[in-house]
């Protein structure tokens, strides 16, 4: 049986400073309940919270400074400052201030990750176009996050409840998304995604759906060739380690509520996977990093620049990215412990042996 596990360090980004992000974090952690489950890190500047915290007015919301991982406190919301600047905040506003104040709190956040300083990390969202530096040259935290690890490969998940859906490509035009369609590239995805499931989300044996690129998954080579000469041929391969079917019609996969039978699916591109996702998942959608030594959730959602600073965005998939990180940080803790002592592997001989105790206590002297 295993231990009560200990209530994880979970680090929070800011997101962009002019963005809903930091209303979330205020509004997410203003239920004390939430500090019985896991101790709260943000990553951000007591000044930058406090202008937020004006924004609420009706919330109280209550924290410490912290600098050091040594002196956190468990009982309550912890502000870790990453600067000490006078930073212009402007609600609503893309600048670049409000960018590069969200890259100075992720790479805090994400070596302390690495560190293993805290043991999960729940991400606001950024914008793309204003992180952009010769100093972060990412198209979004996964890329970033994948880089940070020194990982090969890693899978955006999108999840809500027991629907997940991954993706072969993200941030890509759609003019260079069938390029990337490798047969390598499906086969590193399903890998990662059948370890996820196994040990992030405590299915033993998943199964696996694989949507075609082309309309009607091709149509057996008439609308396109890739289903034919990538997609089935990785396919076949992966079904040597893991139960996984397809290529299917996205359109029709979807219309038919064939994601119920699967425990995940696997999308080609960005939109044909978060649309049906987005329109269909019960619940709050969660997007996670799958093939990271460190748990990684997010909102599924943007910055959401229209609303910020105006007390109007919605806390509830940010509640759900909380509750998933620390989900999956005990899912894998279980996962490790079950695996500590396993039975000792009983060869044909013990299993003799054994036979023959238990004939002569039957028979008896």
């Amino acid at each position: 049986m295993s231990m009560q596990p200990q209530r994880p360090l979970i680090g929070i980004t800011t997101g962009d400073l002019n963005g809903i992000g930091i209303e979330l974090i205020i509004k997410t952690f203003s239920d004390h309940r939430l500090l019985e489950l896991c101790t709260p890190v943000v990553f951000a500047s007591n000044k930058v919270i406090n202008f937020y915290r004006k924004s609420v007015p009706e919330i109280n919301f209550n924290y410490q400074s912290a600098k050091d991982f040594n002196r956190v406190s468990h009982k309550q919301v912890n502000i870790f400052n990453c600067w000490e600047d006078e930073v212009a905040i402007v609600p609503g506003q893309l600048t670049d201030t409000g960018g590069a104040y969200a890259v100075k709190s992720l790479t805090a956040a994400a070596e302390a990750l690495k560190n293993k300083k805290i043991q999960g990390l729940v991400t606001a969202p950024i914008h793309k176009k204003n992180t952009q530096s010769n100093n972060f040259n990412f198209t979004g935290h996964t890329p970033y996050l994948k880089h940070v690890f020194g990982v090969n490969d890693v899978l955006m998940l999108m999840a809500a409840e027991n629907f997940r859906v991954g993706l072969v490509t993200e941030h890509v035009p759609i003019s260079e998304v069938a390029t990337r369609i490798t047969r390598e590239a499906i086969v590193s995805k399903l890998s990662i995604l059948k370890d996820s499931l196994m040990k992030d989300f405590g299915i033993d044996k998943p199964k696996i759906a694989v949507l075609g690129l082309n309309p009607h998954a091709g149509d057996e080579g008439l609308i396109g060739k890739e289903e034919e000469e990538i997609i089935k041929p990785a396919i076949k391969e992966a079904k040597h380690s893991m139960l996984v079917l397809g290529p299917y019609s996205a359109d029709a996969f979807f219309a038919r509520g064939q994601q119920q039978k699967f425990d995940a699916v696997l999308a080609m591109y960005h939109d044909q996977g978060l649309i049906p996702f987005k329109s269909l998942a019960i619940g709050e959608g969660v997007n996670y990093t799958a093939g990271l030594p460190g748990v990684r959730t997010s909102p599924d959602h943007g910055t959401a620049f229209d609303i910020a600073g105006k007390n109007k965005a919605d806390a509830s998939s940010f509640i759900a990215s909380i509750y998933a990180c620390i989900d999956i940080i005990n899912q894998r803790n279980e996962y490790e412990e079950n695996r500590k002592n396993p039975m000792k592997k009983v060869t044909p001989a013990i299993l003799a042996n054994a036979v023959d105790e238990k004939i002569e206590e039957t028979e008896g002297p």
